[in-house]
């Protein structure tokens, strides 16, 4: 089962496809005058994460976006962006007036600005937390140059979907280093014999990404995962390859290269 806080009422509810198998997700990007920024790129990764963590659990789901009119640079520059970060394309993209109602039929409206929670549409909203209005200005929608656009992911995944965000270099190069690390480590433990996923671990796992997208928490339990002497290398690898289904870090990037910076552990 799973479950998300619907803005309207503050209360986690279960999400009403479930029982057909087949989830219907609307991002709305209200996109201000600058074209797209962060917090529109934060919508779009929460929708990506939502279907992702419901094809885990074993159900289809399909996504559409709810978008202004966009000037082709703007609109380009939109593709651009979910290509970088990772996000599955939409299956559709409809506009609407900047200043109207979101109107649109879907299981869950995922929104940052709030105008989906207001606009009369059917289904669950999930209001995205705000990211920090200093890190969209001139409506930034990449990272710095050098830096792998995964790192902003990675930091996005970092905090619960509804607690407002804040995108420092700092941040980013943290984001970058851990990511870094959980490759390498990834690209040795595939040189092991293979072994199941723990059980206890694909249980919690399964458990709290069901619970209003608990990302954070996976997040943490890979970190203690990856230090834990009883879990052979091989299971590791497993459970890390399993769970970026969801998370869409390309963890696997180094496996099979033949120089990599630091030994596995």
């Amino acid at each position: 089962m799973l479950r998300i806080v619907d803005a309207r009422t503050g209360h986690l509810v279960e999400i009403p496809s479930v029982s057909r198998h087949l989830l219907s997700i609307c991002v709305h990007l209200p996109a201000g005058d600058s074209g797209i920024g962060m917090a529109d790129l934060r919508a779009l990764l929460v929708g990506d994460v939502l279907a992702r963590t419901a094809e885990l659990h074993g159900l289809q789901s399909r996504t559409f976006l709810a978008v202004p009119d966009l000037p082709s640079e703007q609109a380009q520059a939109l593709d651009r962006a979910m290509s970088a970060l990772g996000v599955h394309p939409p299956a559709a993209v409809g506009g609407h007036h900047r200043n109207g109602p979101l109107r649109a039929a879907a299981d869950v409206h995922v929104d940052a600005s709030g105008t989906a929670a207001q606009g009369g549409v059917d289904g669950v909203r999930a209001d995205v937390g705000q990211v920090d209005p200093a890190s969209q200005d001139k409506g930034v929608a990449f990272v710095p140059e050098g830096t792998d656009p995964l790192a902003l992911r990675m930091l996005m995944l970092g905090h619960a979907y509804r607690t407002p965000v804040t995108v420092t270099g700092t941040a980013l190069d943290e984001a970058g280093r851990r990511l870094t690390h959980w490759r390498q480590l990834v690209a040795d433990w595939a040189d092991e014999p293979s072994r199941p996923v723990p059980a206890d671990l694909l249980r919690h796992a399964h458990a709290v990404l069901a619970d209003d997208l608990g990302v954070p928490a996976v997040l943490d339990m890979l970190d203690t995962v990856a230090a834990r002497a009883d879990v052979p290398a091989g299971a590791k690898f497993e459970t890390f390859a399993l769970l970026d289904r969801v998370l869409g870090l390309d963890l696997a990037r180094e496996v099979g290269h033949q120089h990599r910076a630091t030994p596995g552990a």
